[in-house]
């Protein structure tokens, strides 16, 4: 699959991550209204977005500058097959 490059493309694909973010978030909170559930919302979302700075971030800088990661499936196929120490 090729990368996208297009900018207007990029920015819809952001725009559309964003909304359906948004509409997740409310219709759980809609289901269930607490402060509970809002709180655990908020730090599952604040700990997936530090999980994919580490990965795309701190991998890549860090572990191995040579290899650039296009995915989560691209990350798994690196880990799998370089097993460094």
């Amino acid at each position: 699959m090729r990368d996208l490059t297009y900018p207007g493309w990029i920015k819809a694909k952001a725009a559309l991550f964003l909304i359906a973010g948004i509409l997740a978030s409310a219709l759980l909170l809609i289901e269930q209204p607490t402060l509970k559930v809002a709180f655990l919302l908020v730090l599952a979302i604040w700990c997936f977005c530090r999980a994919y700075y580490f990965v795309f971030y701190v991998v890549e800088r860090y572990i191995d500058s040579s290899f650039r990661f296009s995915g989560l499936i691209s990350l798994a196929r690196y880990l799998s097959t370089n097993k460094r120490g």
